[in-house]
């Protein structure tokens, strides 16, 4: 037995909503539809998103998003709804300005090194994600902020972010950089003659000279910044465990999305985060669910021998194959349910039409909040 939830009580008392999952299920439309839900019901919200498909902004009435929090207008009620799109590369650009003096800032944001891994180093998006977060919950200005976390192959990811940024800065070769720039003056190329000509003959011919000198004074002038890294992350992650944070993970009726939901599920348990439902999107389901598939079936076959009807029987056809795919979805989510019985469902129907407008996320979230079909699609 599928069991309820209730979404608004959720809305009411949570200061933040992490949307999470694997990619491409809904997250976006989901964060965005209980954003706008808890803020006609009288909340100062801002939701965040790293989806880079900018549906958000568009359903939103917005012509774009970017790193700063942005009114929307049109919202019922006494709450306000702020919107925001994280930009990767300036999020990390406003870290090193503010931890950096301003010489050391400009050193850095020039490097070749910096400009890489600030904008495509694996697992920068899920960290600064984390950062601005942070951020937001530092100004005081919302009584909730709904996070759309990053549309990344494991949904994982996210959480895993902060450690493995640390390993990074803890690596080895991080640490063998850093030598040479600690010992500073003439010691400089001592310390990279002694004990660690191997290891820069190696960096020097995949890399050449003059990027490793770039990629060592890059290291040596995030030095001082990287306590700070570390210090953020590992606050950030408390934050995620503490009362008033709820992790709503969406999936899909399908057999990888629902995988990944398991392993989310799981990995919250062993972390001791909050996880508050699961959405389970793009349900399908019938209006005529008394109509078993293989009495429409039969009833096609009957048409099409008889030859005068031919569009009801193509009606029937429809209509099998959507009773069939809704008993499928039904036993995935009965399925999943067995296996995770303690973990509250809440199921959205899907539907052919996209949400574009506040309407249709006004729909979304009275689904989301009976847990039953609406008029409108949870799309993603």
């Amino acid at each position: 037995m599928v069991r309820p939830f209730d979404v608004d009580d959720l809305l009411d008392t949570a200061a933040i909503i992490v949307c999470c999952g694997a990619g491409g299920v809904g997250k976006t439309t989901t964060a965005a539809a209980v954003a706008l839900r808890a803020a006609e019901r009288g909340r100062r919200v801002c939701v965040l998103t790293i989806d880079p498909a900018r549906r958000l902004a568009q359903s939103m009435g917005l012509s774009e998003l970017d790193n700063t929090p942005r009114a929307v207008s049109g919202v019922d009620g006494d709450g306000s709804l702020d919107a925001m799109m994280l930009d990767m590369k300036r999020t990390f650009d406003e870290i090193v300005l503010s931890h950096a003096e301003p010489a050391r800032a400009e050193q850095i944001l020039a490097n070749p090194f910096y400009v890489s891994l600030s904008s495509s180093f694996a697992g920068t998006q899920e960290y600064m994600a984390m950062e601005k977060l942070g951020q937001l919950k530092a100004q005081e200005r919302w009584d909730l902020i709904v996070v759309d976390t990053p549309p990344s192959r494991s949904a994982l990811d996210f959480l895993d972010a902060p450690q493995r940024l640390g390993r990074f800065l803890d690596g080895r070769m991080i640490r063998m950089l850093l030598a040479p720039a600690k010992a500073g003056g003439r010691a400089y190329m001592k310390v990279f003659s002694v004990g660690l000509n191997m290891f820069t003959s190696v960096l020097t011919r995949v890399l050449g000279g003059e990027a490793l000198k770039d990629l060592s004074l890059f290291v040596s002038s995030l030095e001082s910044m990287f306590g700070g890294f570390r210090e953020r992350a590992e606050h950030t992650y408390r934050l995620l465990k503490e009362p008033g944070t709820s992790f709503v993970v969406v999936a899909t009726p399908e057999r990888d999305a629902l995988r990944e939901a398991a392993y989310f599920v799981e990995r919250l348990s062993t972390e001791q985060m909050p996880l508050s439902t699961v959405v389970l999107n793009r349900m399908h389901r019938s209006g005529a669910p008394s109509l078993s598939a293989e009495r429409a079936q039969a009833g096609a076959e009957s048409l099409e021998e008889d030859g005068t009807h031919p569009l009801a029987a193509a009606v029937l056809r429809v209509h099998a194959d959507r009773i069939r795919t809704a008993g499928r979805d039904e036993r995935m989510a009965e399925s999943f349910s067995g296996a995770h019985p303690a973990v509250p469902l809440v199921e959205v129907a899907a539907q052919a039409q996209d949400v574009h407008d506040l309407d249709g996320l006004r729909a979304i979230g009275a689904e989301l909040a009976s847990g039953g079909p609406a008029s409108a699609p949870l799309a993603g």
